[in-house]
């Protein structure tokens, strides 16, 4: 947590930064065409990896689990063919479907040549998944975040001369210099420790079928909660414009990226250690039960202090114009906080490579998000969007604690279940007091539940 959590920190600065320049420069239509692009790639990746980057994981820490360096090297290699190969076909698939994909997104055909220029991104973005993969199952922790720091920084330094001079034209040159600095950074740092084993087109098919096999499933579930962003966003724009579509995404950023990066700090290390002790059921129970306990300690104090700041947030990181999304923003965040909690569980399905059920989960996930998102935002417009988000991650947790509970037979600690219970309750009661314009509580509230935090985190590392 430490490691990444660090590395966050200095991403989510250079996210600033860039939010702050496209805001100031372009505005809301910018923010939205990032969101609008974003989107579709993420979703086109997703399609076209497979789910190799995170199904892979699993196969390469169990390998390194076995002691076997050539066994791992093998693994190594198949999962770079695999990312290579599907990286192509996804480029290619891309500009076929450039007309389409304009004409969903933006109801013309106006923007096919960026859709054919975002093909580069999907092939760049496919072969850097595979090498996370690999250095994240071969515990390359260190390699890996700085890596990711790179690219990043990289990225950014590219970006912001585009900024200004090409305004609304620099989006697309952006996203693909994102890329490009993202490739090179991962392929200087990749893992040399294991050369390219010989791998025949037997092999290769072989050893590549149970994570191919689950990140099939694992890309079906991820890209049907995807494809309910996308079809959402693009409805959003039809209905409501634009502008409208640059809210959205500026609070959906606020809620979902910035507090996801403390989920993808800690998943760095949580899954592959899963993944090594899957077989041991009672080994299995403490670690999800300690994750969620580390989860909650860390998250809480954040999410409380974003809330009670949200107005200085909102204008420091876009502009004044924003102060619109604060209410979607801070119920939101405690939304935030169940899809936490159903994180810490939800990884389970995956270290044990239930594919059926993590397909199952997702797909009515992502069925719930879609129906509530539309029908809240008729409802009550931008604070509809936040609703629909913490009823989501509600009903998620639900369905995720009924696998965990009834399929897997695993069971939480008492100290989890009570973690969760205040967790719940501080967050509640931080959100309720701020749309009562009651601040002092608010902040009473946060420090008190900064206090606890340290306290428990300082207990546990003194342990």
């Amino acid at each position: 947590m430490g490691l990444f959590g660090g590395v966050q920190i200095l991403g989510v600065l250079c996210s600033i930064v860039r939010t702050k320049l496209v805001a100031l420069w372009i505005g809301p239509v910018g923010v939205g065409l990032f969101g609008l692009f974003n989107n579709a790639l993420e979703m086109i990746n997703t399609a076209a990896g497979l789910g190799v980057r995170n199904s892979s994981v699993r196969d390469i820490s169990q390998a390194l689990e076995t002691g076997n360096r050539q066994r791992l090297a093998l693994v190594i290699t198949v999962v770079r063919r695999w990312s290579f190969w599907l990286g192509l076909a996804g480029a290619l698939l891309t500009l076929l479907l450039s007309p389409l994909l304009s004409q969903i997104t933006f109801g013309n055909t106006e923007y096919v040549w960026g859709f054919v220029a975002l093909s580069i991104a999907v092939l760049l973005g496919t072969l850097s998944n595979g090498e996370q993969a690999v250095l994240q199952g071969s515990s390359q922790l260190r390699r890996l975040a700085t890596a990711n720091l790179w690219g990043t920084v990289a990225g950014l330094l590219a970006s912001i001369p585009l900024f200004y001079g090409l305004r609304e034209r620099s989006v697309l040159p952006s996203i693909l210099a994102y890329a490009v600095a993202t490739a090179l950074a991962l392929w200087f740092l990749r893992n040399k420790a294991y050369p390219a084993a010989k791998a025949t087109r037997v092999q290769t098919l072989t050893v590549g079928r149970d994570f191919v096999r689950l990140g099939i499933f694992m890309t079906i579930g991820t890209f049907a909660s995807i494809l309910a962003s996308y079809v959402f966003n693009a409805w959003l724009n039809h209905h409501a414009g634009t502008q409208a579509v640059g809210y959205y995404q500026a609070g959906y950023t606020l809620i979902i990226k910035y507090t996801g990066l403390i989920l993808s700090a800690l998943g760095m290390e949580y899954y592959p250690r899963l993944a090594r002790v899957v077989s041991h059921r009672e080994r299995l129970r403490v670690f999800v039960s300690q994750e969620l306990n580390v989860t909650l300690l860390v998250m809480v104090p954040v999410v409380a202090l974003f809330i009670v700041l949200r107005e200085w947030i909102v204008v420091l990181l876009y502009r004044a114009d924003f102060i619109t999304i604060i209410d979607m923003v801070s119920w939101g965040m405690l939304g935030a906080l169940f899809r936490a909690i159903s994180w810490c569980m939800s990884f389970v399905m995956l270290a044990k490579g239930d594919g059926r059920t993590y397909v199952v989960t997702e797909v009515a996930s992502a069925a719930i998000g879609l129906a509530l998102n539309v029908s809240f935002y008729h409802l009550w417009g931008l604070t509809g969007l936040g609703l629909s988000f913490l009823a989501w991650y509600v009903i998620y947790t639900i369905i995720v604690a009924y696998v965990y509970y009834v399929r897997y037979g695993l069971s939480l600690s008492r100290g989890s279940v009570g973690g969760m219970c205040w967790a719940v309750a501080a967050v509640g009661g931080v959100v309720a007091s701020m749309q009562a314009h009651c601040v002092v509580l608010a902040i009473a509230l946060v420090l008190i539940s900064l206090t606890v935090s340290a306290h428990q985190l300082l207990k546990s590392w003194k342990r």
